[in-house]
């Protein structure tokens, strides 16, 4: 879905706006179409500031697959 990052170019405000063909962007704070379009890093859905990985008991980087051209087996850690 998109998710876009826009600057008000009245108040200044910036802010996140999940755009179609049919919903359009105004700024929350005074409702202005006046927007700058901001170049963001991609996000990811459903991954909230408290989500952690899941821990494989691999090291970090590791493939964890175990299997016969793994390089994790080089380093021991099948």
């Amino acid at each position: 879905m998109p998710l876009y990052e826009y600057e008000c170019r009245e108040c200044g405000r910036t802010f996140e706006a999940f755009v179609t063909a049919e919903r359009t962007a105004g700024c929350p704070g005074c409702g202005s179409a006046n927007l700058a379009k901001l170049l963001s890093s991609p996000g990811m859905v459903g991954v909230g500031s408290g989500a952690q990985p899941k821990d494989s008991g691999f090291p970090a980087g590791s493939c964890g697959a175990g299997g016969a051209s793994c390089a994790c087996r080089a380093g021991g850690y099948n």
